[in-house]
């Protein structure tokens, strides 16, 4: 009877590695014809993502033009739209077939904007509020070098 248990225990572990392997660390990709990695998403997950980052670049702008008008309130605004609270929007089912390593890209870019928020409340500065946009920017080109998202047609 006990080595029945112990035989079901290693056999749920195994099968609960495999999906925790699965759905946090490789996701749903595949290798590109360009040298990226091709997510797999279906249309609706493809329209999250590409929703999030078209508000990135909304936001970037936003900042952008505070820098220039110097207006701190715009800055904080903008940024406080795609910071960390706003990635909890995604759904647990899209974060699963993302790899690691996009993920952790998206976390820091959103925990980027919400300091650049904190950062031009309290320090008032646009020269600091550039050069945190230019390492935002840093993220974004590293993302769309190396990854690519794809239709799944599953």
């Amino acid at each position: 009877m006990c080595r029945l248990c112990w035989v079901i225990v290693v056999v749920l572990s195994l099968a609960t590695s495999g999906l925790l392997y699965k759905f946090v660390f490789s996701g749903s990709v595949v290798a590109g014809d360009d040298g990226r990695q091709a997510i797999q998403l279906s249309a609706g997950e493809r329209d999250i993502v590409f929703l999030e980052m078209r508000t990135f670049l909304d936001s970037v702008q936003k900042i952008t033009k505070g820098i220039v008008d110097k207006d701190m309130k715009l800055i904080a605004d903008a940024a406080n739209k795609v910071g960390s609270a706003a990635q909890q929007q995604m759904p647990g089912t899209l974060v699963g077939k993302l790899p690691l390593e996009f993920k952790k890209l998206g976390f820091d870019t959103h925990s980027k904007f919400s300091q650049l928020a904190m950062d031009a409340e309290s320090l008032g500065d646009e020269q600091h509020a550039l050069k945190q946009v230019s390492d935002l920017m840093e993220n974004c080109v590293a993302c769309h070098e190396t990854y690519k998202i794809e239709v799944s047609l599953k």
